[in-house]
Formats: C-alpha cells, structure tokens, sequence
C-alpha cells in the first residue's frame, strides 16, 4: 500500500498543472464494451460533484495500448477491452512503467446475424470457421494431408452441401476489434481448425499451427466494415443476403430487424450465453490505471457506479450485458478497493 501511494503522490506532483486542465476520467477501446460503459459514465454524470467521464471507442487494441501508452492525463485513465489484455500487451506497459487492475464487468455473445427478411442461417461453428477463415485444406485433393491453400469457398453451399447456395459475405469489424479476436480464436482455430480432422492433419503436414487459423479471408468474402458495431447492422439492414459479426448487445437492441444463426444448434439468447451452452461468448473488462487513481477525479466513483447496476435486472443486463455471477460480481468490486497489480502470471 505504501508504494501504490507513494507512486500516486510522486505522479500527483508530475501532472499537477495537466490535471487541472482533465478533472474527468477519459477512456477508450471496445466498441461491445463501449454503450455499457457509457451508460455507467452517464450515471456517474448524475452527481453534481463528478464530471461525466469521456467514453470513446476505437477498438480493443486501442484501449489496451492506449492505457499502456504511459502516465500523464494526456493518456487515458481506463482501457476498455471484449478481448483479454495479453502478455505481449502488458509488457508494453511494464515497459512504460504502467500498473494495472484488470477488472472483468461482464459477459457477451458473439453473433453472427443477418436480415429477417431472409432464412435464419443454421451452422456449425467447425463450417463457420471454415467459411471465413484465410486457409483450408484444398478441397481438390482427397489426402489426408492436403496442402493447405487459400479459401476457395464461395458459396456456404461450397462449404457443406446442407447450407444455403449463397454468395459467402460476412461483414465484420478490423484486426484492432477485440470481437473479431475472440471470434477468430473461438471459430477459426478452435471449432474449426482443432477440431476438423483434415484441417488437422493439412495444418500439421505444413508444419503450422491452429492459431495460424486465426487468419480472416481478404477476398472479398469477409468485408471489414469499421469499429462500430452499428454500421454493420446498417449493412445487414440494408442486404437481407449478407450476415455480420458483432456483439450480441447491438443484435438484442435490434431484434425487429435483424437475427442472429443458430451455431451447432444454439441460437444466440440472453440466458443461453449466461448458461455456457452458446459457446461463441467471451468475457468483457476494463483495465484502470493505478498512477491516475486519486489524482484524475472521478475514478474511484466510476469503478463504484458499475457495481450499482451488475445484477440481471439492471439496467447493464437490459442493455444486452450477461451479468456476472454474484461471487464474481463480489470478487470484482474486491478487486476495485484492493487494486491488485495485474501480472504475467495472471494471464496464463
């Protein structure tokens, strides 16, 4: 405890004249995580002592490096992330002399979702992954081993005989997405590639790894339509034969239009991505940096404020948030009094 103080004082000298110039909390990263966290920011905005913190988007990466990028308030006090920070990213921070708590909010679907206007897509996670993912075994050549080559799929049809004859185009959000991080994790390598007995046996014949599966294609099949969610429900609002990928949260707010794909026969729902048995779901976090804390007014009032609305019939939970389990829930808002410094060790 002395030490966290000690630094917070030292810091306190170095930013007194920037921190007059931000007394709010100023964040960034996940656009799934984005409208939950506005809305927290908003009640915080409630009490006359504490401004509004600023809430920006810009993508998991964006948050996660940005709250690593150093100390000062021309940094952002709290990186918002729907992908969990990895070694690699905390080292960055170590390297900045940044300290972290990572601090996990809740929980969200990924969907895969198109028109209602048009059939409901009914897939498997192995053949969605095979869809869209950048490499596959070539399907010309009936080895065990075959090489491994560039998708050729055009049509769903292509992929499984059982699937619509549709062209194949899936829009989606850019490499800095902490979304298309954990839909390519859960779908392209693990559902697909682990699984798949001829992706395994191509991929170990070529001497890569699952993870190389990881990959999206750039043919044109997966469009890449920017860091807002929501200009990807515009695109499937306005092409009933396309499909998008994004968080469940922007699929419940929209449900008169659009419909998420039932993935090996789950249909994305609230209560089936709280139960585990929708398995393309991911955990949702924001990480707080330590030297702000006490310095940059409003933070330990911002953590608090999420805690006020965790339970499933909050307002976080009808925004489209799966809610924590209340002893995570209470391990959480352990974690905002403690500040334990997030480390390697945590993340393996």
């Amino acid at each position: 405890m002395f030490v966290r103080i000690a630094t917070t004082a030292a810091v306190a000298v170095a930013m007194s004249t920037a921190a007059v110039a931000r007394d709010y909390v100023s964040m960034a990263g996940s656009s799934t995580v984005f409208p939950f966290a506005t809305i927290v920011a908003e009640a915080v905005g409630k009490n006359p002592a504490v401004k509004t913190p600023v809430v920006e988007s810009g993508g998991s990466s964006v948050g996660k490096k940005g709250v690593c990028d150093g100390i000062g308030t021309e940094f952002i006090d709290i990186g918002n992330a729907s992908s969990r920070m990895k070694t690699s990213e905390l080292e960055y921070c170590d390297k900045n002399g940044v300290a972290l708590t990572e601090i996990k909010v809740g929980y969200d679907g990924i969907v895969v979702a198109n028109s209602r206007q048009a059939p409901q897509l009914q897939i498997s996670l192995s053949d969605l992954g095979k869809a869209l993912t950048a490499k596959v075994p070539d399907p010309s050549i009936n080895i065990a081993n075959a090489p491994m080559i560039d998708n050729p799929y055009k049509t769903w049809k292509d992929v499984n005989p059982a699937l619509p004859d549709l062209e194949i185009r899936v829009y989606g959000p850019p490499t800095t997405s902490g979304t298309r991080a954990s839909y390519a994790e859960i779908v392209n390598e693990k559902a697909y590639c682990g699984k798949d007995k001829a992706a395994k046996a191509a991929l170990k014949a070529a001497g890569m790894k699952a993870k190389s599966c990881r990959a999206m294609r750039t043919d044109g099949a997966y469009i890449e339509a920017g860091e807002q969610d929501n200009l990807i429900v515009q695109k499937l609002q306005e092409d009933k034969d396309a499909f998008g990928i994004f968080g469940f949260s922007y699929l419940d707010q929209n449900s008169d239009t659009l419909q998420g794909a039932a993935l090996s026969g789950v249909v994305p729902t609230f209560d089936a991505i709280g139960d585990g048995s929708y398995k393309a779901s991911r955990s949702l976090y924001f990480y707080v940096k330590h030297a702000h804390i006490g310095v940059v007014p409003g933070i330990e009032e911002y953590m608090a404020e999420w805690t006020k609305h965790w339970g499933q019939d909050q307002v976080l939970a009808d925004a489209g948030m799966i809610p924590l389990g209340a002893d995570e829930a209470a391990e959480m808002a352990k974690r905002m009094k403690d500040l334990p410094k997030l480390t390697a060790a945590d993340l393996k």
